[in-house]
């Protein structure tokens, strides 16, 4: 049984290393970060079977692929606090010849990572390929993808909406972080994407909705998506607050791609409790 208390407590930890992340480095995304600060903790401390010894290749193993890699701080956090790098190693987020880079890359060798990632629209593609591989392997694990809704504009989006029903990867789950916002204001104002549940039903796939701030229905949804199948690839339509747990970024665009001042930085960590340990660095600290 899931402890979802303990969830709770953990993402809590992972929202506190992104504002630390964006703000050290005075660059970065923590809108979209802390709004999947759940989804990604509830991922890989509690329904994925992943190995943090980590191989490229991750047979045997539930996979997962962040499409909008712009919310790196939230990836690399959850990577570090279950095991893959050191927790230590956040501090040199966006730094030169650092591994923890503003967008997700391979070349640095950082393990968790198995694509590059940020330009947008290109992660369900790779999550396709994937679940053909394990397919192909006997491999009967799961792929997850995340991507955004403004990033349901792009094009390719939609050539893997229908390439996946086509090929009945029953293995695959996309996940939309609906959030309502992008970069330039909200989604409906720059190009409206609604509706996710119309449009992916009409191309062919499993339809799930769930409130992806609440850590006990995304578990409950999360499960019950990676045990299908039934033929269809599963879409679950996600809804989120961009900014969620820091009540001065919630709920605009405004955040998306802005760093806090030192002022802001010790208002957001007073709202976020330190559950699992700081990593050292000089930010600024509310204790």
């Amino acid at each position: 049984m899931s402890d979802i208390p303990k969830l709770e407590r953990i993402a809590s930890q992972v929202r506190r290393d992104i504002i630390r992340q964006v703000h050290g480095c005075q660059s970065g995304h923590p809108g979209g970060s802390l709004g999947n600060a759940d989804l990604l903790t509830a991922l890989y401390f509690d329904v994925m079977k992943h190995d943090p010894s980590f191989s490229m290749e991750g047979k045997g193993e539930d996979v997962f692929f962040l499409s909008n890699g712009h919310i790196s701080p939230v990836f690399y956090s959850v990577l570090a606090r279950s095991g893959y790098f050191p927790v230590e190693e956040l501090a040199t987020f966006r730094q030169i010849n650092s591994r923890v880079q503003g967008h997700p890359t391979t070349h640095e060798g950082l393990p968790g990572i198995r694509i590059s990632s940020g330009s947008l629209g290109q992660g369900v593609s790779v999550a396709c390929g994937v679940a053909i591989a394990k397919r192909m392997d006997k491999d009967d694990r799961t792929v997850f993808v995340l991507t955004g809704d403004g990033e349901q504009q792009e094009g390719q989006i939609w050539e893997a909406a229908l390439f996946a029903p086509h090929n009945k990867l029953e293995n695959l789950v996309l996940i939309i972080d609906d959030n309502g916002q992008q970069i330039d204001g909200p989604t409906k104002e720059v190009l409206e994407v609604e509706s996710f549940t119309e449009k992916y039903t009409a191309f062919g796939w499993d339809i799930m909705k769930m409130d992806g701030n609440n850590m006990a229905e995304t578990v409950k949804v999360l499960k019950e998506a990676a045990a299908k199948r039934n033929g269809k690839p599963t879409c679950i339509v996600m809804k989120t607050e961009m900014g969620q747990g820091v009540d001065f970024m919630v709920g605009t665009h405004k955040w998306h791609g802005k760093a806090p001042s030192d002022e802001q930085t010790v208002t957001a960590l007073d709202q976020l409790e330190e559950t699992l340990g700081d990593y050292p660095d000089s930010a600024p600290s509310n204790n």
